[in-house]
């Protein structure tokens, strides 16, 4: 049976700030990780855990990277758009970019598809092959 996590599990788990959700939370990501529990992590979800690190709790671009896609190599975490999230993760460590334009350019990327934008930043980011983030 597959698992849809929602961002607070994500966040318990990641900010150890409740022993007792933390618990929960690492119990389930601890079969995750083994691949005996299959989880995705919606893109949403993504998002929403990236502000609340960002913006709430103050953590460092590169730490809230890191730390998301320690959690996207769990052998059980089975996103269909898992290489997207985690290019996204890479490029939103090394840039100011929001989440949403880093998905936006891993996707474009990726994909082959050109991404229609204003913004010249994230136009000459997808002129970049996703291993140059």
């Amino acid at each position: 049976m597959k698992k849809l996590v929602d961002a607070n599990v994500i966040l318990r788990y990641l900010l150890k700030d409740d022993d007792l959700l933390f618990k929960k939370a690492s119990s389930l990501f601890e079969r995750v990780k083994a691949g005996e529990e299959r989880a995705i992590i919606p893109e949403c979800v993504l998002a929403e855990c990236v502000y609340v690190l960002l913006k709430i709790y103050k953590v460092e671009r590169r730490i809230i990277s890191e730390k998301l896609k320690g959690l996207f190599s769990y052998k059980g975490v089975i996103n269909r758009d898992k290489k997207d999230l985690i290019d996204s993760l890479t490029l939103f460590g090394k840039t100011n970019f929001s989440i949403v334009d880093c998905i936006l350019c891993a996707r474009s990327v990726n994909s082959g598809i050109q991404l229609f934008t204003f913004d010249d930043g994230l136009r000459k980011i997808t002129n970049t092959a996703p291993s140059k983030y």
